[in-house]
């Protein structure tokens, strides 16, 4: 049981150094709830049980920074188009709450916002699949304010393995090599959340910038694809990276993980995909979890992946990356981006010193974005942008 002492500490560190969460899905949960209606779902002065977001809850939950995730789906039609609307999304929030949200493009607009009292907002897109393999998409992005890409969703690239698909590049191909290196050129961070362990470590290798995971958690706490192994770990320090542990129950809870892999065979088994959402699936859905009642993640669990990712690669090199409203559970303690108190007083009653913390909150996340600014002006210097086509690296069939 967290002591209300620690809950005060951590709320005071917070007023000074706040988070920086690395992915927040609210833009994605605006277009399928309100059609961007942002009078609908107005997050301005209102709790919304149908989100996990709002400005008051924010202001509660101690954040100073939030990355917005301009996601689509990989199988989203047109996925550049979806792209652009979801920045729009987030440029229209920016506009409509100046007081609350400062836009911010580098780590100096950060600190600026944190000095103002504001949270400062940045956009990283969730999927390759949003530059169409064009590396003058990828610049487009970057233009608009988009400061990471996350090289894969769920699914493959023509060039990068996601984490939850078939295998087919082996990691990254040519192609994918010279996005990483194009990225690095730009500022952007490389964002190696969702991709196969194979591509984290090609992207390591082909990187001259720290990289992140802005929401993946420890493959050796809770064995699901979607999190980091301990050797990828391990290169964290020489990189200089910084990997963002996230809440989802279904990457961090063991128990969740067997859970989901059951229901999932059960839908199957009803002849229907495991993420259909039909009327008839959800029915089916509700039945297993009557008889099999979901397994319930904790603050304890997320924070059983910090203890250990610190141990391996090392306090100056994690994050927190929630994946709110990207994910349809939260663990109790973290139902909403109000919780982070919780895992914060969690982790002083295991001996986290406040130092830590501010590491771990601000000071990791500042330093990642400026160091990859710092990348990109020597490069800059010396090479200019790429005109490279997947046709040209990998062949005609990409």
């Amino acid at each position: 049981m967290t002591s209300s002492a620690s809950l005060d500490a951590a709320r005071a560190l917070l007023r000074e150094f706040p988070v920086v969460d690395g992915h927040n899905d609210l833009p994605w949960a605006l277009r399928k709830q309100a059609g961007y209606d942002l009078d609908a779902l107005d997050i301005g002065g209102h709790r919304h049980d149908r989100l996990h977001t709002d400005i008051p809850r924010l202001r509660e939950g101690g954040v100073g920074a939030q990355y917005w995730s301009v996601y689509v789906p990989c199988e989203q039609p047109e996925p550049v188009a979806a792209t652009l609307e979801q920045i729009d999304c987030v440029r229209r929030m920016l506009a409509r709450y100046p007081a609350d949200l400062a836009p911010a493009l580098t780590a100096g607009d950060m600190e600026a916002a944190r000095r103002d009292g504001r949270i400062a907002s940045l956009m990283g897109a969730e999927g390759g699949h949003s530059i169409a393999n064009s590396l003058g998409t990828l610049r487009g992005l970057y233009e608009l304010g988009v400061r990471y890409m996350t090289l894969t969703h769920n699914f493959n690239v023509d060039w990068a393995d996601s984490a939850t698909d078939e295998p087919k590049a082996g990691g990254l191909t040519a192609f994918g090599r010279e996005v990483v290196r194009e990225m690095n050129r730009l500022g952007m961070l490389v964002d190696l959340s969702h991709v196969a362990a194979t591509t984290m470590r090609d992207a390591l290798d082909a990187s001259s910038a720290p990289v992140v995971f802005s929401h993946s958690s420890s493959r050796a706490v809770c064995d699901h694809p979607r999190n980091i192994p301990d050797d990828v770990l391990e290169r964290l320090p020489a990189n200089g990276g910084v990997a963002m542990v996230t809440f989802v129950p279904k990457f961090v809870l063991q128990a969740a993980v067997d859970w989901t892999a059951a229901a999932d065979d059960n839908m199957r088994a009803h002849g229907l995909h495991h993420l259909d959402t039909s009327p008839e699936a959800m029915k089916i859905h509700r039945e297993f979890e009557e008889r099999t009642p979901r397994p319930v993640a904790t603050v304890s669990t997320v924070a059983d992946h910090l203890d250990h990712m610190r141990e391996v690669a090392g306090i100056d090199h994690l994050g927190i990356g929630g994946d709110y409203d990207g994910t349809a559970f939260t663990p109790d303690g973290l139902n909403d981006v109000s919780g982070y108190p919780n895992l914060l007083a969690e982790l002083l009653d295991r001996g986290w010193s406040t130092a830590d913390l501010a590491k771990l909150t601000w000071k990791n996340a500042v330093r990642v974005l400026g160091a990859a600014e710092d990348v990109a002006r020597g490069l800059q210097a010396t090479r200019a942008a790429s005109i490279a086509t997947i046709e040209s690296l990998d062949g005609a069939e990409g």
